[in-house]
């Protein structure tokens, strides 16, 4: 064989290769996007200290695709690594196995398309280290200081540098370091789409002013670059490239346009993505000069004062040659003096804190496992950037610290914290004992088995939740299954898992990280159709409910169930390299409903229908078609013949006179349905000519291209384009792809058989060719060009269209098509992850004809599937780093912390950001009278059977001491005072006015009272619950 051929067929190998690679990773995609996943793919990676953070950095970055991973750890397998490491069991302690040679294989099975590799050799001060030039990153992790310096060293040395990254985690505090050499090139520091900005106005002035539409802000800052296109009148500007300065929120400048020609409409301005470049300082400098990410604004100081400690930390490791003793007063008070010494030879010589050296000292040896995840998903991303070149990296250092624990750990006697010999030393270590056993038997509702699940799950094993002896369960529920593209982030799934229950999978892959843990697990959705199961008392029994979902009505619902029953919530979610985590406290914070993101823009029916300016535009057209003519109308169809049994029962209706709803669109479809594929073909072709050439020259006809507006202005200006008719080709790529997909959806619907001979270029030509494609007829249907009006109704049916559907009814009746065979049509339901369902198919090249007839920027087929599938890109770095945050937040509850404890988080490790927050303490609502409440408060009444409306209302006057006006249950009004009949409703009993059901104890009512001024709207009130009978009975 010779080597070319050798080459093409490895070649072949590598795409074939990177292609199933890719569709594993496909939510990753949208993250990174391909240029950086084939520099990940082709990235050697090097990681020192197998210890808990240093498998969740190994996992998080197999998971993403490097190339090969070269896991390194001379350290034996103990008790205490069960507690930190997830991937270390039992068995590799009784065989005292190294940490790296336990944990290699199931890193590796993690993702086959990465070569894991695990070395066990010394590496230390006299080690020849210059086997790290075949790495393009080195991390380490559990390693002296000087040694750290070395290794950093001799990777800022080489050409190009090894990027070094440093972790650690002690006790409750972490630490990241970052140096990437001299000059670090990003050439996309944000991983945002470039914004596009639609102009209404360019000044001729020195500096020109850019001025945009109408409440449609630019986002743009100071120094970004844009680009212009599509400009009337300066049209000198299209194609030129400018740095802008911003002025308002509406308008930039670009410099001097006052030697153009004047502006007269249109334009568009492109951001333009440009290089930058990074500087860093190596470990030895950073260490004296630290330059910190600031996390938590509380507590600006706390980075550098954590840095004194850890420095202080090292030193006694080196002094000593040992960790300070758990618990240690006299380790603790060497530390200090440590300390103190080394604050004065820093920059600045910044204040010590005797405290939280001391408390590092004493849980120095502890890890919390929580934490671990946190910075592990930080310090992976880093590794991602390190590799690609994408995102902004890390400048120098970040410090993440739990000192919200400490106030409450004083009070501990110190033998809480004292090692037992079990895998939860590590943790007893830094929160104690007691707090050990309480998170124990905790029970938890853990809602969703996906990305985020999957970690919280790895989380609550880690820490013991729900392994108490007599208490103590975690209750998982997810309805979906295991799919392909799910293997990159779900790292509890494998790909024999493709096809199983989630819930079920994960509960069996958590065992075997945890055996001492109970979990029950669901296949039910959590929402109103399930409170038989998810009922009152489900949730009394629950300590905690932590949301792991994908969707804001799904968080609403159970925001909901856990304010009426009382319940701490913990949510969280991601988006990309965004997160965020929210803490939900009972009578302490506000609630996830509490807050409402504003409503997502609706594009506008008339701008979807005629006048699209945006590739979102063109995508959602070619969606909505595809629900119209293959979802919506063969499920209506399918409908009217479930209602009606025979097309000659229909017949005989219609001509009695009845009016028959829907019959018209069936009978329709009825008479046009093909039979078979050149019909499909043929079918596939008109939608063609409708779509793109009539469409474009009835618009046209409607309004020439000179069309002006009452005030002069052109009809036809941005965003407003004007469409041109495209001349059908069949040497055409994207034609030949609409007619295809087309014409196979047809036949799917309409279940058409076609074989692969049927869909070649020969058959499909040979059917279009002798197909006749009617000549455009201008007609006087309105356009609609109002941006407010919504989608109208259907037209109603005239009479002639009747006669017509008769007569067209008979004629398939008589021509033997109306048989029961005919009467069914195959509903489809979009699917966005089957490549070979054609659907995307059909999305893609819709969208890019629309696009081409309006000259917009067409989207390639990932975007296309992005958009049309509403698909949320997603990393296991964020999510192991949400996970990890909300585990934090949980151990609190499990506390019972008082509320300047909690912390809510946002972050964006692209930037990277990371912000916490306190949380948003509850607003109290006055009534009047100094009465008062919030939304964790409910009044309850009890009744009987022959309680009536003036009882519960003179009962809730008597008890909390002012009477309602208004009573409403859910939509329903029980009682307003001045709406017709209703004081009459005061004498009928409560059972008669709210109809419960058979098994209903009680129903939740909504109250309000009087103003206390006449004219003023009614004061609202608390939930009110009335149970039928006392509780008791």
């Amino acid at each position: 064989m010779s080597n070319s051929v050798s080459r093409i067929m490895l070649l072949n190998g590598y795409c074939l290769l990177f292609f199933h690679f890719l569709t594993m990773r496909s939510r990753q995609r949208y993250v990174l996007g391909d240029r950086a996943m084939q520099k990940m793919a082709q990235s050697h990676v090097f990681l020192s200290g197998m210890g808990g953070l240093g498998v969740e950095i190994a996992k998080n970055i197999v998971l993403a695709g490097i190339k090969t991973l070269t896991i390194h750890d001379t350290k034996q397998c103990k008790a205490w690594d069960l507690g930190t490491n997830f991937f270390v069991h039992e068995d590799d302690i009784l065989n005292l196995r190294n940490r790296a040679e336990a944990t290699h294989h199931r890193i590796a099975e993690l993702n086959p398309y990465v070569q894991v590799m695990s070395s066990t050799a010394p590496l230390n001060e006299v080690t020849d280290i210059s086997f790290l030039r075949q790495y393009q990153c080195v991390i380490v992790t559990e390693m002296k200081l000087s040694l750290q310096k070395k290794i950093n060293d001799f990777c800022h040395a080489q050409h190009p540098p090894i990027k070094f990254i440093s972790a650690d985690v002690y006790g409750m505090w972490a630490r990241l370091f970052c140096d990437f050499g001299d000059e670090f090139e990003v050439l996309d520091t944000t991983g945002e789409e470039p914004k596009e900005i639609f102009i209404s106005n360019i000044s001729q002035s020195n500096p020109g002013i850019v001025t945009c539409l109408d409440n449609n802000p630019h986002k743009l800052e100071t120094g970004q670059f844009v680009t212009f296109r599509e400009v009337n009148g300066m049209s000198c500007l299209n194609g030129s490239t400018h740095q802008i300065t911003v002025i308002s929120p509406y308008s930039f400048s670009i410099g001097d346009t006052t030697d153009t020609d004047p502006y007269l409409h249109g334009g568009i301005a492109i951001q333009v993505k440009t290089p930058k470049i990074f500087h860093f300082e190596q470990l030895g400098k950073q260490l004296i000069n630290p330059k910190c990410l600031v996390a938590d604004f509380s507590k600006p100081e706390a980075p550098l004062q954590i840095h004194i400690a850890m420095l202080a930390l090292n030193e006694f490791q080196e002094n000593v040659g040992r960790m300070p003793n758990i618990g240690c007063l006299q380790d603790a008070a060497e530390m200090v003096k440590i300390a103190l010494s080394l604050s004065k030879t820093l920059e600045g010589k910044p204040q010590v804190n005797e405290d939280m050296v001391k408390w590092l000292s004493k849980m120095a040896q502890g890890s919390l496992a929580c934490l671990t995840a946190a910075l592990g998903g930080v310090a992976s991303q880093e590794v991602l950037k390190a590799v690609t070149g994408k995102f902004s990296p890390l400048q120098q250092w970040l410090y993440i610290d739990a000192l919200e624990f400490v106030p409450c750990l004083e009070k501990a006697n110190g033998e809480e914290f004292l090692p037992r010999g079990d895998r939860y030393d590590a943790l007893r270590a830094c929160i104690g004992d007691s707090l050990c056993q309480k998170l124990q038997n905790l029970n938890v509702f853990l809602v969703g088995c996906g990305a985020i699940g999957c970690e919280m799950l790895k989380n609550f094993a880690l820490l013991g939740v729900g392994t108490g002896q007599e208490r103590g369960m975690v209750t998982i529920t997810d309805p979906d299954l295991i799919e392909k593209s799910n293997l990159n982030r779900q790292f509890l799934f494998r790909p024999h898992h493709i096809q199983k229950p989630k819930s079920y999978t994960a509960a069996a892959a958590t065992l075997n990280i945890n055996p001492q843990m109970k979990i029950d697990s669901y296949l039910n959705k959590v929402c109103p159709a399930t409170e038989n199961i998810y009922n009152d008392d489900f949730y009394t029994k629950q300590d905690v409910v932590v949301t792991a979902l994908d969707n804001v009505e799904a968080r609403r619902y159970i925001d909901s169930r856990c304010v009426a029953n009382l319940r701490p919530l913990l949510d969280s979610g991601t988006m990309g390299t965004k997160g965020h985590t929210e803490v939900i406290l009972p009578h302490l914070t506000e609630s996830y409903n509490s807050h409402r993101d504003p409503p997502e823009e609706e594009i506008p029916f008339c701008t979807l229908k005629s006048f699209p300016a945006a590739t979102e535009h063109t995508i959602q057209w070619a969606r909505d078609k595809f629900e119209s003519s293959f979802s919506h109308k063969p499920s209506l169809f399918n409908k009217f013949w479930r209602t009606y049994s025979s097309a000659e029962e229909v017949l005989q209706r219609i001509k009695s006179g009845e009016s028959l709803e829907g019959s018209f669109q069936v009978i329709k479809c009825l008479s046009r349905r093909p039979r078979s594929w050149p019909q499909c073909v043929e079918l596939a072709r008109l939608k063609f000519e409708k779509y793109f050439n009539h469409k474009a020259l009835q618009l046209l006809h409607s309004f020439p291209i000179d069309t002006r507006l009452k005030d002069g202005s052109l009809f036809w200006q941005s965003p407003k384009r004007p469409p041109f008719p495209i001349q059908f080709d069949f040497n055409d790529p994207l034609h030949y792809s609409f007619m295809l997909s087309t014409a196979k959806l047809f036949a799917t619907i309409y279940c058409v058989p076609f074989t692969e001979k049927d869909m070649s270029e020969e058959t499909i030509l040979k059917i279009i060719s002798e197909l006749k494609i009617q000549e455009f007829r201008p007609s006087n249907k309105v356009v609609q060009t109002d941006e407010t009006v919504r989608k109208p109704d259907p037209i109603p049916v005239s009479s002639e269209d009747e006669r017509n559907a008769v007569t067209q009814l008979e004629t398939a009746i008589f021509a033997n098509e109306a048989t029961k065979d005919d009467l069914q049509m195959k509903e489809l339901s979009f699917e966005k992850d089957d490549d070979s369902n054609g659907h995307i198919d059909f999305i893609t090249a819709a969208s890019n004809l629309r696009a081409r007839m309006y000259n917009i920027e067409p989207a390639d087929r990932l975007k296309t599937k992005r958009i049309a599938g509403k698909i949320i890109p997603a990393i296991a770095t964020s999510t192991a780093a949400v996970s990890g945050l909300v585990a934090l937040e949980l151990i609190k509850v499990v506390g019972g912390y008082p509320f300047q404890a909690y912390k809510n988080c946002f972050f964006n490790l692209a930037i990277p950001i990371i912000v916490f927050t306190e949380t948003a303490e509850v607003r109290k609502t006055e009534i009047r009278n100094g009465i008062s409440f919030t939304i964790w408060d409910r009044w309850t009444v009890f009744g009987k059977e022959d309680f009536t409306l003036l009882d519960f209302i003179n009962a809730v006057k008597e008890k909390y001491g002012i009477e309602p006006t208004m009573v409403v249950q859910g939509v329903k009004m029980l009682y307003v005072p001045v709406m017709p009949g209703h004081v009459k409703r005061l004498k009928l009993t409560m059972q008669k006015l709210v109809k419960p059901a058979a098994n209903k104890k009680y129903v939740d009512l909504t109250v309000s009272f009087a103003p206390e001024t006449d004219g003023d709207e009614d004061l609202p009130g608390p939930p009110v619950r009335y149970y039928f009978a006392h509780e008791d009975n």
